[in-house]
């Protein structure tokens, strides 16, 4: 009788609940070692959880060497063969217990390329694809000659963060440098890129033994950074299929993820084609699901729980087959608002597209579903008016993140 598989998840915000399930449905026994913040707040699917654990968290970050210390108690009764962080925040440490522990997986060097803005540049740069200029905040002289050399506007980006958290946009040099030096000793952290106005996508892939075995492309309405700054709506919707851009996104795409040496999950990948040449420029990449109900967004228009199979790649783990299911060609758009209700009331967005509402206190969320690109495209533009209109609040852009 084979000894089914143990998985730890280590989740320092709540997420990921299609995976556990997804694990335990698959035969393998699941721990999850989350914040004790959330021990009151979440609702994780206990009945897909053999074991919770709880670590001391300030803000949901964790002592990483307490941390260890209780994962390699953990393992003294039990052998753990898989370890997997559900958040983009928890790479890192799952990188680093798995170096201690010799636990299967993305080790600390790869993980760089998926976790830090500079390594994936660095790396990207290096394999010859087109990416905007950039400078590390290290050596104070070639920051100045980037500046001279690199005209402006600049986003000064730090390196460990997610999304367009904490991400400045200057415009002239002498903001820069006060932005610069506000930062002190930890300007290390953080580089400078030129900013590149343009249209911007994301893919989401699943890759297997280093092969990418699944793509779908998405349109952001406006741009991430955009929407963090101004406080707009968010939207996005994927891409029409087997249009100029969609090609052309996921071919650039095809080339990244062999390049960062991601060998099995999934990755959330960003471009941006811009205005002035049309140019697709590799922006970021990641080595989890997309967040912000991106994977909600996805399995609406193609029936494909990226949490799922990023389950069954993980359990697989290079020794026996995988391949995702077929995928549906519905089209799909996904709208996420802050809102000025504590419970936004969205029982007058009826029509039948409307197959997902948000449920979360100030935020209002749509996600419609079609088969007709046109048809959803229509309606985003239609509900982001009337959700300006009915629910748009806004607060200031974070600068750290949040659950």
């Amino acid at each position: 009788m084979n000894t089914p598989l143990t998985i730890l998840c280590i989740a320092s915000y709540e997420k990921g609940h299609a995976f556990l399930r997804q694990c335990k449905a698959s035969g393998a026994r699941v721990f999850l070692l989350t914040s004790l913040s959330l021990k009151d707040k979440a609702q994780w699917p206990t009945d897909s959880i053999d074991e919770l654990f709880y670590m001391p968290d300030e803000d949901h970050a964790w002592n990483r060497e307490h941390t260890l210390h209780a994962v390699a108690h953990l393992c003294r009764n039990h052998i753990i063969d898989r370890l997997v962080p559900l958040d983009d925040f928890d790479l890192e440490l799952a990188a680093f217990l798995r170096e201690h522990l010799r636990i299967p997986g993305m080790g600390e060097t790869t993980t760089r390329y998926f976790r830090d803005k500079l390594a994936m540049r660095m790396k990207a740069q290096e394999k010859g694809l087109n990416i905007p200029e950039f400078v590390p905040i290290i050596n104070h002289q070639r920051v100045n000659e980037y500046l001279d050399r690199v005209p402006g506007p600049w986003v000064l980006k730090p390196r460990m963060l997610a999304g367009a958290i904490g991400i400045k946009k200057v415009h002239t040099k002498q903001e820069a440098w006060d932005k610069i030096n506000s930062l002190g000793d930890q300007q290390s952290y953080y580089l400078l890129e030129r900013f590149v106005p343009g249209d911007i996508f994301h893919v989401d892939s699943i890759v297997y033994e280093n092969k990418l075995v699944y793509a779908v492309a998405s349109e952001y309405g406006k741009p991430p950074l955009d929407v963090s700054q101004s406080g707009d709506i968010f939207t996005t919707r994927l891409m029409l299929r087997g249009s100029e851009r969609e090609q052309a996104v996921r071919a650039k795409n095809a080339q990244v993820l062999p390049s960062l040496g991601l060998v099995r999950g999934v990755s959330h990948t960003e471009f941006i084609v811009a205005n002035e040449d049309g140019k697709v420029y590799f922006l970021e990449t990641s080595a989890r699901v997309g967040g912000a109900h991106i994977a909600d967004l996805i399995e609406a228009g193609t029936g494909i729980n990226m949490w799922a199979e990023w389950a069954k790649v993980e359990l697989a783990g290079g020794k026996a087959p995988y391949s995702p299911p077929e995928a549906k060609e519905d089209y799909a758009g996904l709208l996420v608002s802050l809102a000025k209700q504590q419970w936004p009331d969205l029982s007058a967005y009826n029509d039948p597209e409307v197959v997902w509402r948000m449920n979360r206190e100030h935020h209002a969320g749509l996600i419609v579903k079609s088969p007709d690109f046109a048809r959803i495209t229509e309606l985003l533009e239609q509900y982001r008016n009337r959700f300006r209109e009915d629910f748009w609040a806004m607060l200031p852009a974070r600068d750290k993140p949040t659950h």
